[in-house]
C-alpha cells in the first residue's frame, strides 16, 4: 500500500487531462510522497485513456456512468492510505497539495477544499453558482447537518480511504460530493478546510455539470437526509398552531389583525392538525427507513423510542384517541336527536363535529402508522429479542 493516491474521475478530458497528470506526478517527486495518480476513466471516447497512459497514470475503467460512480470506482482501485481527487478539467492545481497531505497526516480524515477562501479566478465559475446555488446549497449542509464547511461542493478534497468506507456511500451523480460530506458530519468526523483557487475550465467545452438538475439533485438529497427539518419542524410547526387555534376557536369566535375567525378557521385548523401529525409521523418512518437501510447512522436514542413505540401500546393509543372523536360524535348526535333532527346552527353544533371528526380519523391514522412502525422497525425488534 502507498500513502497517497491522486484520483481524477474522467469522462472526456483529453484537452487538459495530461497537464493535470504532470502536475500531479510533479508533486509526488517534489514531496517524495510514495504515491500514484489514477485516473477513473468513466467511458471516454476521446482518447483520454491513451493520453492518461502515456503520461505516467495508472488507469482504472468504470463501466456505471456518474460522477459518483467513477469516484467509487476509482476509489475502490486506490492503492493508498489516503486519496485525494479532484477534477480533471484544468480547474485546480494538483502541484500544491500539501496542506491536504499535511491535514491528513495529522488526523483528519476528510479534508475540504474551499473555493471561496482560496480564490475564484475570472470565467472559472458561472455568477449562479457562484452567488446563488453554492452559497445557498452550503448553507442548508450547515444548517441541517452542522457541518462545519464552507464550501460543501468543492471537487478538490481528500480523505482516509479506509475511513470512508464506513460511510457507505451510494450516489452515482454530482451529489457525491454532498453525500460525502453530510455522511461525514452525521458520523461526527473531524473535518478540515484548506483554501484552494479555481481556475477557469481548460477543454474549451461545456462542463458536464448542468446548473438546475445537479443543483436540483443536491437540494433532494440534502432534504431526503434530514428527515427532521424536511418532516418533522414543519410537523411540530403545523400541529402546535393547529391544536391551539382548534382549541381557542372551540369556545368562541376570535378576531386576529382584524379578521374575524370563526369555525371555518376551526375546519382549517384541524386540517392542519391532521397534516402535522402525518409529517410527524412521516419524519419517524424516514428517519427508521434510513437508518435501517444504512443510509444515516443509528441513533441508540431512536432505538429506545422504538423499543416504547410497540405495535400494541400504538393500536391502543389510537383506539382511544378515535373513540374519544366517535363518544365525542355521539355527543353531537344526541343534541341533534334532541332537536327533532332538524336543522341546528352550524357556529354550534360544528364546535363539535369539526374536533371530534378529527380525533376519530387522528386515532384511526395513529393504528395505521402503529403497523408501519412496526414493520420498519422488524430488524431492531429480531436483534432485541436475540439479545
Amino acid at each position: 500500500m502507498s500513502e497517497l493516491t491522486i484520483l481524477m474521475p474522467c469522462l472526456n478530458e483529453a484537452a487538459t487531462l495530461a497537464q493535470c497528470i504532470a502536475k500531479a506526478r510533479g508533486f509526488l517527486e517534489r514531496t517524495g510522497f510514495d504515491g500514484e495518480v489514477l485516473v477513473a476513466d468513466n467511458g471516454s471516447v476521446d482518447g483520454s485513456r491513451a493520453v492518461a497512459e502515456r503520461a505516467g497514470a495508472r488507469v482504472v475503467e468504470v463501466a456505471r456512468r456518474g460522477y459518483g460512480a467513477a469516484l467509487a470506482g476509482g476509489i475502490a482501485a486506490a492503492r493508498g492510505r489516503y486519496v485525494v481527487i479532484g477534477d480533471a478539467d484544468g480547474s485546480y492545481d494538483f502541484s500544491r497539495l500539501d496542506a491536504f497531505v499535511t491535514k491528513l497526516r495529522e488526523g483528519y480524515p476528510l479534508v475540504m477544499g474551499n473555493r471561496f477562501r482560496g480564490g475564484i479566478r475570472k470565467g472559472a465559475m458561472p455568477s449562479l453558482h457562484r452567488y446563488l446555488g453554492n452559497p445557498v446549497l452550503s448553507f442548508l449542509g450547515r444548517l441541517l447537518f452542522r457541518a462545519k464547511v464552507g464550501d460543501f461542493h468543492c471537487g478538490l478534497r481528500g480523505f482516509d480511504r479506509q475511513a470512508l468506507a464506513s460511510l457507505n456511500l451510494r450516489t452515482t451523480g454530482m451529489e457525491f460530493a454532498s453525500e460525502l460530506v453530510v455522511k461525514a458530519s452525521l458520523a461526527g468526523w473531524r473535518i478540515a478546510e484548506v483554501p484552494v483557487i479555481l481556475h477557469p475550465d481548460g477543454r474549451g467545452r461545456a462542463p458536464h455539470l448542468r446548473s438546475w438538475r445537479d443543483g436540483w439533485r443536491h437540494l433532494r438529497f440534502l432534504l431526503l437526509f434530514s428527515p427532521r427539518w424536511l418532516f418533522l419542524y414543519p410537523g411540530l410547526a403545523l400541529l402546535g398552531v393547529g391544536i391551539a387555534l382548534t382549541t381557542a376557536l372551540y369556545f368562541a369566535p376570535l378576531r386576529f389583525f382584524g379578521a374575524g375567525l370563526d369555525i371555518h378557521s376551526m375546519l382549517y385548523a384541524s386540517a392542519a392538525t391532521l397534516l402535522g401529525m402525518q409529517l410527524c409521523l412521516f419524519a419517524l418512518f424516514a428517519r427508521v427507513s434510513a437508518q435501517n437501510g444504512g443510509l444515516l447512522p443509528r441513533r441508540p436514542s431512536l432505538d429506545r423510542l422504538l423499543r416504547i413505540l410497540t405495535l400494541e401500546r400504538g393500536l391502543l393509543l389510537g383506539l382511544a384517541v378515535a373513540l374519544c372523536g366517535l363518544l365525542w360524535s355521539a355527543a353531537a348526535f344526541w343534541q341533534w336527536r334532541e332537536a327533532g333532527f332538524g336543522a341546528l346552527d352550524p357556529r354550534v353544533v360544528m364546535r363539535d363535529t369539526i374536533p371530534a371528526a378529527a380525533l376519530m380519523v387522528a386515532g384511526m391514522e395513529i393504528m395505521l402508522a402503529s403497523f408501519l412502525l412496526s414493520l420498519l422497525s422488524w430488524d431492531i425488534d429480531t436483534r432485541a429479542a436475540n439479545a
